[in-house]
């Protein structure tokens, strides 16, 4: 089909427009091959002809269909151009308010200038894990996409952020970085995502400024590497910037601004930190309040300072480093305003005072006197000399602002390496993804050097995009097997080489540079010398200072002025020498040289696209355009080893108002940015792309009847494609899609709005014609009826007169008569008749009654002896279960008193063994009281020598001094005065001495009291150790009268089984007369069956009405021999198997008929079972009689034995409490003669001496004590072998009564058989047995001649009932003693402390829900834990109720932790937690929980401890397993709920399928998966609601888990609504109300309508109304204000928004009427979020459910394998 065939009437055109671009225009003529004018119809009513030339026609491009426009994808645009793209950015972002479109693999983003409520952390965990295309165009998808590729191939992945400054590139880039922080949560205790995101702030305020198109513009190029490891979680970031804008650091435009930071600064100079830095406001420093404007609408500066420095916290950054930064930038700030003046012509100078200065120096620490010279003068070397020039005052101000550019770079560049460190983390790196903010195409009025480096960076990544496209394209085509056919786009590289390439631009200009006197001029003049032949270059014609180059976006002109010197960047080399000898450290480092390094630190190595151009001279390496080239070489290299995702910011006005759209700006941009290259690559090959499946779906309209039925839908597509198009090159058939050129699929769209338009014009008609003739029939109809009335009038009118009125009067009267005549007659015969009917009647009535009368009676007598018989039996059975409960709880008891005994017996041994320790304890004592008195007694020996020493010195002097008083006088006073001196001393000596007597008396004394404490404390240990001898002897003696008690009733008991031995052999004697009767019985019976065949033959020709009563006798005479003979060989069975075959079992058995169980054979079989058990019941008896006897005589022995012992044992016990009597006597003297050491002395070895004869007797008693534990030890070990080896033997025993038992129940299975058999042939009879209605009478008689013989039976079966009472007894002796269940129960089990650990492991760690809930009840677990808990509280055992209490609880966690996933087990357990939960409750005790117990759980209620706390643990855990139960539901669900609510169509003949663009092609599409339906849903929802009902869970919890997953469901529905545009139309309103309606269905159901489950899906159902109802005129508006309740108004306003029509008779929702209904809404409450919480989780309770189960009638299953759990 050729092109300008497509340009028909009402089809529509774009043509260009100076003001809006493109405009609109209807086509209303057709255009035909030759014309040489298109008429058209502008939107203003005006008709233009548009010329076109015949020989090469250029008709305007067309417009698509409305269905198309607002597409979220570009590329799914039937006619893809310029004027298509605009208007559809334009309807998005103006009508829908939607600001992310895809245009193919680039995601264009228009900046609202409003904040929107997209960027939650709700929304980003909606695009977590989905396909880029199934959602709305989002930054958060892009990202995912990048994520997911990342994981996917193991590559590493780039995000490409470009556009004009205010055009939202920073918060683009910085919303991926949040997306990845969220998503990607690292597992390290350093929190590296908030450390990526924490840098954002940083470099913000140190990078960006206010410009008049943005508050926020990044004066620098960013690419952050974020690195991930190999679970994909962030281990780190690096950050590499380019080409910083320095030269805003000293000049600004005007109503623009300086980098935040210093603005932020001069915000906080009142605050104590800042003081230091003399900073001043904003206004009053040069390099900030240049451009006029020092604040920003709705900033503050102050907040943004306080968070840059918790940043500068969060990412490690100390407060010295931080204050550093602040005086660099305080001291930049002040050299802004340093004044330098002019001292000449060629001459300037700095004031010496200058305060601005002098702050200068002193924050930096540098030299005022060298930088001030420094400033103004200059050094020139030169060969022979070196020559200081001064500067005029222009060169030092641009020497001033040189230092404080360069100074600012340094500082920007130290802050980023601080931070690359700050986020760099041990451990490798596994991938990256890079996210790169640079600024898009620039051009202005002036451009310099700034622009031109922007824009060669532009040319680069263009080239790299266009590459990246063309590879895409290829590869979709050869992923479908479309022949690929070359296509030409645009290749930028000759503009790249003009650039770069030797003698280029770049080349030039650092050549230039080299030169001294080189200028920009001349630098120009060599541009035109070497690049005029270029197409590419030009020469402007009216400026002699500029040159054009022509790039891929559009023609720039720059201006060559400050080219030189922004390339060179020179600084003095004084300058840098006093920066470099700078006190301050920190601003020293910025000048230091750097070393060269020649290894690269990145890990990744990558090949560039095409390789670098080296300059020729090394020096020209530092030149900022080197710098940028190299740095974007590698940034190149970069991307070229990434997957690269475009993101493109458009800025849609220049105002900044919010969703404003200039048309001419955005075209500008979209044709710098690349959008519009791809369109064209797209445009030239196939641009449109439908699977088969959405052909199908939307197509199938156009499809015939034939062509439908064909069950190959992709043959289908071909043939209906074939069809429709003729020309095979405008479609291609590929593996999975269907590929159309432009147009195409407007032009199917026409064909199907016209067939569309053609079936509702048919649909039309009919529908008219319907009514028209409807309406013409009700007019027919009414006037018939009219006529026939009007011609009655007046025939009446006509024939009325007298005679005839007498006539007509006659004639009634006539009738009158004849009819009551009539009647009279009628009435009689009826009456006659119903009284002959009644008559009759009432006898048959009467006959019936009297007959079941009868029949009831006869039933009665029959149920009287069948009853009596039954009690009997039962009263008997039970007889034999308590005679041989008792005798096996006495074994048992037997076996635990020896038991016991033996316990005690090492119990006596271990008190023996403690005794001798005290003993061996109280000698040691004693010895060291000895030692002590030793050493008090030398001590007072060595005192009393010393001062006997003393007297006698004294003596001798006094006999001295009296010799020489005489001889010498003179000296008596001196002799006196030293005697008096001597006398002092000694007196003070013997004081001494004596104090040291009186301490160590004392210290004999405490250990005087220490001994006789001890004393006293062995004497009350002994005579506590006497008395539980004398009560064990004493219990010994009450074991001893037991086991006395114990032997007679064993004698008892054997006596009793000589008698049942007696009696078996009388009854084994009867069995001849047995066999008699039955054969007796068996005459009967066939004689009784010839009677009735010979009357049945008689009575063939009779016929009464008596069936009833007839057939009830029959039955009644036939069963009674049957019954009669089953029960005699039932009982005989029953006696072989032991009791095995229970009561139903017997039952069943008489229920049949039992003429085989009557043969000879089966009766010897029988007679010979009766004779061997009767011998194995002998013999058992004479084992265990012999037995008995010889466990009697040893118990006899063990008595006596232990009796002697504890004789021994008290003698030994008092003579022990004897010595210690006179321990107590001795160490009571010793206190009395306290001050008589000698004496103590003796005393104490007195004691010794009888201490050692103490331990002397002791050890003695303790050695015989030992012989004789080892005796009884030795007899005890030898009747435990002689026991086993009795245990051993009845095994061998129980084993062949087993064989026999397996024997008869083989026979027994062969008997059913056969009754069954009998019972079909009695079947067979009972249709015989019909015809024998009428001879009761005759049987009447032979009924009581059978009653007769009935009661001959009954006394048959009591003499039955005794054997069988005999054989039951011997068998039960045959076997092994085992604990039997009691009658009465308690509800309580019982079980061992060291058993516990099995009990936890068996009934929680190791138990399987599925093979608990098939057999057992539910909730049997927390019984059983229950009623374990239960016997802890009855024995008042406090540490068993909290080991075992605590043991539940942490099994039910570790089990909860171990099985987090197991849907199954969770529910299981939450059903247990619960039961145990109301179990601990119910039987509290608590009046609140005791309402609804019966008198019996009253009575079980726990007695001793009070449970609640754990009750609490219980609750809190319970809502712990319920929580995690919820989430498990969740995750199965949440991915079958969009797919099953939204995708899934539901209605047939309902399409929403919509034309999908690139990005839906771009996913796993190929990979087929199964379909999630609505059904999907119910169906896990029932499998869900099955399992925990059958787990036994209580209704209540039920219902709140149930309301919870309908939330989910409804939330998250909603949720993919909002974010999905395509969702949004009328079609998919119905098919969301559907699947609700069988959820709704689902929920009556299960009966769940109280949970209040429907309410929770209430926002879902008012979106699909929304979505539903008309949205036009003002009543709308109020309607959905009134309804919409449970949706917000963001809500309300983002889905009428983002409302698409499927089909052009539907409309657009208008602006104007959403702005209607925002007014409406604008005083509503509630939230202001556009998503739904999907994780919010509704309160859960645990309502109290008091059970009805009664504990007492619980038995514990042998599956759980709890066999030493014993019921109480």
């Amino acid at each position: 089909m050729a092109l300008w065939e497509l340009y028909t009437e009402y089809n529509r055109v774009w043509i260009a427009d100076a003001e809006h671009v493109w405009k609109s225009a209807e086509i209303i003529r057709n255009f035909h091959s030759g014309d040489a004018v298109l008429e058209l119809l502008l939107e203003d009513g005006t008709k233009q002809h548009y010329p076109v030339d015949p020989s090469k026609p250029q008709l305007p491009p067309l417009r698509n269909p409305d269905i198309l426009v607002g597409e979220n994808d570009l590329t799914a645009l039937s006619y893809l151009h310029e004027p298509a793209v605009l208007h559809n950015l334009k309807v998005r972002f103006v009508e829908s308010r939607i600001i992310y479109t895809y245009c193919g693999i680039i995601l264009v983003a228009v900046n609202p200038y409003k904040q929107l409520h997209i960027y939650g952390d709700a929304i980003i965990h909606a695009y977590s894990g989905q396909n880029m295309g199934d959602m709305d165009p989002h930054i958060f998808a892009v990202a995912e996409e990048a994520y997911k590729q990342m994981a996917r191939n193991y590559k590493n992945q780039s995000i490409i952020v470009s556009g004009e400054s205010g055009a939202g590139k920073t918060v683009s880039a910085r919303y991926a970085m949040r997306y990845f922080a969220v998503v990607s949560k690292s597992g390290s205790k350093t929190r590296v995502e908030d450390k990526v995101l924490a840098s954002n702030p940083i470099t913000e305020a140190i990078g960006n400024a206010k410009t008049t198109r943005n508050d926020n513009s990044s004066r620098f190029g960013k690419y952050t590497e974020i690195s991930f490891d190999k679970r994909y979680r962030i281990t780190g970031a690096n950050m590499r910037t380019y080409l910083l804008e320095k030269s805003r650091v000293i000049f600004q435009a005007d109503n623009e601004r300086n980098y935040h930071i210093f603005y932020q600064m001069c915000s906080c100079a009142h605050l104590p930190e800042f003081k230091n830095l003399r900073l001043l406001s904003a206004d009053k420093f040069r390099y900030t309040c240049m451009g006029g404007e020092i604040a920003i609408e709705g900033v503050d500066d102050k907040k943004d300072m306080e968070e840059t420095q918790r940043t500068f916290s969060l990412l490690g950054l100390t407060e010295v480093f931080q204050s550093d930064v602040f005086k660099v930038l305080a001291a930049i700030l002040h050299l802004g305003n340093v004044e330098i003046r002019s001292s000449g012509s060629d001459k300037s100078s700095v004031p010496p005072s200058d305060p601005h200065m002098l702050v200068f120096c002193e924050l930096l620490g540098v030299s005022a006197d060298g930088l001030v010279r420094w400033l103004c003068h200059r050094r020139i070397v030169l060969v022979a000399e070196t020559v200081v020039k001064p500067v005029p005052k222009e060169r030092a101000v641009n020497a001033r602002d040189a230092l404080a550019k360069q100074i600012y770079a340094h500082l920007f560049d130290c802050i980023i390496n601080r931070i690359n460190r700050a986020l760099q983390v041990a451990g490798k790196q596994h991938t990256f993804i890079g996210v790169l903010d640079i600024y898009g195409f620039e051009t202005f009025d002036i451009n310099s050097f700034e622009q031109f480096c922007i824009n060669y960076a532009n040319e680069k990544l263009q080239q790299q995009f266009n590459l990246h496209v063309f590879k895409l394209e290829q590869e979709e085509y050869m992923k479908e097997d479309i022949p690929w056919t070359l296509i030409d786009f645009y290749d930028n590289q000759p503009v790249i080489d003009l650039i770069e390439a030797k003698m280029g631009i770049l080349d030039l200009l650092d050549e230039e540079c080299l030169f001294p006197q080189g200028t920009d001029q001349s630098w120009l003049q060599k541009l035109f010398t070497y690049l005029e032949p270029s197409p590419l270059f030009e020469k402007p014609k009216l400026s002699s200072e500029a040159f054009v180059i022509q790039h891929f976006a559009d023609k720039v002109e720059y201006q060559c002025r400050g080219f030189l010197e922004k390339n060179r960047d020179t600084l003095y080399e004084e300058l840098v020498d006093i920066m470099r000898d700078s006190k301050f450290p920190f601003l020293a480092n910025f000048f230091q040289e750097e070393e060269k390094s020649t290894a690269n630190s990145k890990s990744i190595k990558v090949r560039p696209a095409r390789p670098g151009v080296k300059p020729a001279n090394k020096q020209l390496r530092t030149s900022v355009g080197d710098k940028f080239s190299s740095s974007l070489s590698l940034l190149m290299e970069t991307l070229n080893a990434t997957t690269p995702h475009y993101v493109r910011c458009i800025k849609p006005n220049d105002e900044k108002l919010p969703f404003e759209y200039d048309s001419r700006r955005v075209v500008q941009q979209l044709r710098a940015c690349g959008v519009l290259e791809t369109i064209r690559i797209s445009a030239q090959s196939y641009p449109s792309r439908w699977t088969y499946i959405e052909f199908y779906s939307r197509y199938s309209i156009l499809m015939s009847h034939q062509e439908a039925d064909l069950n190959d839908r992709k043959q289908t597509c071909k043939n209906v494609l074939q069809r429709l198009i003729q020309d095979p090159n405008q479609y291609k058939f590929g593996r999975t899609k269907i590929f159309f050129r432009a147009g195409q699929v407007a032009y199917l769209e026409k064909l199907r709005l016209d067939r569309l338009r053609g079936a509702c014009v048919t649909i039309q008609k009919h529908i008219r014609g319907w009514s028209q003739r409807r309406k013409y029939l009700r007019i027919r109809e009414a006037a018939i009826i009219l006529q026939e009335y009007i011609r009655g009038k007046r025939t009446v009118r006509k024939t009325v007169s007298a005679a005839t009125l007498k006539q007509a009067w006659a004639s009634v009267v006539i009738q009158r008569h004849w009819r009551g005549y009539r009647m009279r007659q009628i009435y009689q015969v009826v009456h006659l008749a119903t009284v002959t009917i009644q008559a009759f009647t009432r006898g048959w009535v009467a006959r019936k009654q009297h007959k079941k009368m009868v029949e009831e009676q006869k039933a009665l007598v029959l149920q009287k002896y069948a009853r009596a018989w039954l009690a009997r039996r039962r009263f008997q059975t039970m007889r034999r279960l308590v005679l041989n409960v008792q005798l096996s709880y006495r074994v048992q008891q037997l076996r635990k008193k020896i038991e016991e005994q033996n316990k005690e017996n090492r119990g006596l041994m271990e008190r023996l063994t403690s005794v001798a320790n005290s003993h061996s304890q109280t000698t040691d004592r004693l010895q060291g009281l000895e030692a002590q008195l030793e050493k008090l007694t030398n001590q007072k020996a060595s005192l009393e020598a010393r001062e006997k020493k003393a007297k006698e010195d004294a003596s001798l002097t006094i006999a001295q001094l009296q010799k020489e008083k005489d001889a010498v006088n003179l000296e008596k006073q001196n002799l006196e005065r030293k005697f008096e001196a001597s006398t002092k001393e000694s007196k003070e000596s013997f004081d001494q001495i004596k104090r040291n007597l009186l301490e160590e008396k004392e210290n004999e004394a405490r250990l005087r009291k220490i001994a006789e404490n001890n004393t006293e404390m062995l004497k009350q240990d002994h005579e506590r150790e006497v008395e539980t001898l004398k009560e064990e002897v004493k219990r010994l003696k009450e074991e001893r009268v037991s086991l006395q008690r114990k032997m007679e009733e064993g004698g008892q008991v054997n006596s009793d089984l000589q008698d049942q031995v007696v009696q078996l052999t009388k009854h084994v004697k009867v069995i001849p007369e047995l066999r008699r009767d039955l054969n007796n019985l068996q005459n009967q019976r066939n004689n009784m069956d010839r009677k009735m065949k010979q009357q049945s033959e008689q009575a063939r020709g009779k016929g009464f009405d008596c069936d009833n009563f007839i057939s009830v006798t029959y039955n009644t005479l036939m069963m009674i021999p049957e019954y009669f003979s089953a029960v005699k060989m039932n009982d005989i069975t029953r006696q072989l198997l032991g009791g095995v075959v229970e009561e139903e079992v017997l039952l069943g058995l008489t229920s049949g008929n039992s003429e085989e169980m009557c043969e000879v054979e089966d009766l010897l079989e029988a007679f010979d079972s009766l004779q061997k058990a009767t011998r194995i019941l002998e013999n058992h008896q004479r084992e265990q009689k012999e037995s008995h006897e010889t466990q009697v005589e040893g118990l006899k022995l063990k008595v006596d034995h232990l009796q002697n012992e504890n004789s021994k044992l008290q003698d030994l016990f008092q003579e022990k409490s004897d010595i210690n009597e006179n321990i107590r006597q001795e160490v009571s003297r010793l206190s009395s003669e306290n001050s008589v050491i000698p004496e103590l002395k003796l005393q104490v070895s007195e004691l010794q001496r009888q201490k050692q004869e103490l331990e002397t007797h002791v050890e003695e008693q303790s050695r015989e004590l030992t012989e004789k534990t080892e005796e009884i030890a030795h007899v005890l070990q030898k009747k435990i072998k002689e026991e086993s080896s009795q245990r051993r033997h009845f095994e061998e025993k129980v084993e062949e009564l087993e064989e026999l038992k397996r024997e008869l129940l083989g026979q027994i299975e062969e008997l059913e058989e056969e009754n069954d058999h009998l019972k079909r042939q009695q079947l067979m009879e009972s249709e015989a047995r019909s015809k024998l209605r009428q001879e009761a009478s005759r049987l009447t008689a032979e009924n009581m001649d059978f009653e007769e013989l009935l009661d001959q039976k009954d006394r048959l079966i009591k003499k039955l009932q005794n054997q069988i009472k005999s054989l039951e007894t011997s068998q039960k002796a045959k076997q092994t003693p085992a604990p039997a269940i009691p009658k009465d129960y308690l509800g309580m089990l019982e079980y061992k402390r060291e058993d516990e650990p099995r009990l936890i492991q068996n009934i929680i760690l190791d138990l399987k829900p599925r093979g608990v809930v098939v057999n057992m009840i539910p909730g049997l677990p927390a019984y059983i834990l229950f009623m374990c808990v239960r016997h802890a509280d009855f024995l008042n055992d406090e540490t068993k109720l909290k080991s075992i209490m605590n043991a539940i609880i942490g099994a039910v966690k570790k089990i909860i932790m171990t099985h987090q996933k197991d849907f199954e087990l969770l529910s299981f357990w939450l059903s247990n937690t619960y039961h145990l939960l109301n179990c601990l409750k119910q039987y509290s005790g608590e009046e609140e929980f005791m309402k609804q117990s019966t008198p019996r759980q009253k009575k079980n209620c726990l007695q001793n401890f009070d449970l609640s706390e754990y009750r609490q643990i219980l609750s809190d855990l319970a809502i712990h397993i319920y929580h995690q139960f919820i989430t498990i539901m969740e995750k199965s669900l949440t991915p079958a709920i969009v797919p099953g609510m939204l995708e899934h169509e539901s209605l047939q003949g309902i399409s929403s399928m919509k034309p999908t663009g690139f990005r839906k092609r771009s996913n796993s599409i190929y990979e087929d998966s199964e379909t999630c339906t609505i059904s999907s849903i119910v169906q896990q929802l029932s499998v869900f609601h099955s399992t925990m009902s059958q787990h036994g869970m209580e209704q209540g919890l039920i219902k709140q888990a149930v309301k919870q997953l309908f939330f989910v469901v409804g939330a998250t529905t909603l949720n993919s609504i909002m974010l999905r545009k395509d969702m949004c139309s009328c079609r998919k309103g119905m098919q969301i109300r559907c699947n609700i309606s069988y959820l709704e269905e689902w929920v009556k159901e299960k009966e769940l309508q109280s949970s209040n489950a429907i309410d929770t899906l209430r926002p879902l159902s008012q979106a699909a109304w929304l979505l539903q109802v008309n949205k036009s005129t003002d009543d709308d508006a109020k309607e959905i204000t009134e309804k919409c309740t449970e949706l917000n108004p963001v809500q309300i306003v983002k889905i009428l928004n983002s409302y698409t029509p499927i089909d052009d008779f539907e409309k657009r929702v208008t602006s104007s009427f959403v702005r209607k209904v925002q007014s409406l809404l604008q005083d509503r409450d509630g939230s202001s979020q556009l998503m739904l919480d999907s994780d919010y989780r509704f309160q859960v309770t645990f309502p109290f459910c008091p059970s009805s189960q009664a504990l007492e009638l619980l038995q514990v299953p042998s599956s759980l394998h709890l066999g030493f759990l014993t019921r109480i």
